[in-house]
């Protein structure tokens, strides 16, 4: 009987992990804040180097602190995008393309990695080391988290931008020094449906 709860257990786990895809698009619904904390304790609940639990978390709900945020990115990608020598339309698509995603997002999660109880070391490669570390925990927390607000019946997206703008997103929302910004997560109640293929598991793994 266990075995076989394990077994279902284990059935609907990968189901929620091979049907969860990048939403963006919300509807109004708004999210309740003690939904988002039960996503954010799943984060938490990720392994992390030395159990050191480097992850950080920034919730912003309120339009007044998405909109400030949208608007500080999108004028940093107007104006790298114009150094690229890019196209000036296209340079404006992609600017209010950027701000509608944030701004239409009920909440906006930043997920942030801090360095501060992580161990140190007098050279550099151990030190980029400990860094990678201290990331790859952060991105486990992320997952966690997306995974269980596909299963609660949330659509989420991961954003990557805020790594190119860490200093901006810290200014910003004043957030504290040793924060370091590794991208954002939209989160609402879905507006649309999405489907994306994998390719097969062969063509990516090698069994030695």
């Amino acid at each position: 009987m266990c075995d076989q709860m394990h077994q279902t257990n284990a059935t609907l786990l990968f189901n929620i992990i091979k049907n969860r895809r990048s939403i963006r698009r919300y509807n109004n619904k708004p999210v309740p804040q003690e939904l988002i904390l039960r996503l954010l304790e799943a984060a938490m609940w990720a392994p992390s180097a030395h159990n050191r639990q480097p992850w950080r978390f920034a919730v912003l709900t309120q339009t007044t602190d998405k909109d400030r945020l949208a608007q500080a990115m999108g004028a940093r990608l107007r104006v790298d995008r114009t150094a690229d020598g890019d196209d000036p339309d296209d340079i404006e698509r992609d600017v209010a393309r950027s701000y509608a995603r944030l701004t239409g997002a009920p909440v906006i999660i930043i997920i942030g990695t801090s360095l501060i109880d992580m161990d140190r070391y007098p050279d550099p490669q151990r030190s980029r080391n400990e860094w990678t570390m201290a990331t790859q925990s952060t991105a486990m927390a992320a997952q966690n988290l997306l995974l269980l607000a596909h299963a609660g019946g949330l659509g989420a997206c991961w954003v990557c931008a805020p790594l190119f703008v860490p200093e901006l997103v810290k200014e910003v929302l004043a957030l504290p020094d040793d924060w370091e910004p590794q991208g954002l997560i939209t989160l609402g109640y879905p507006a649309q449906e999405r489907t994306k293929p994998r390719e097969p598991v062969q063509s990516k793994v090698i069994f030695l």
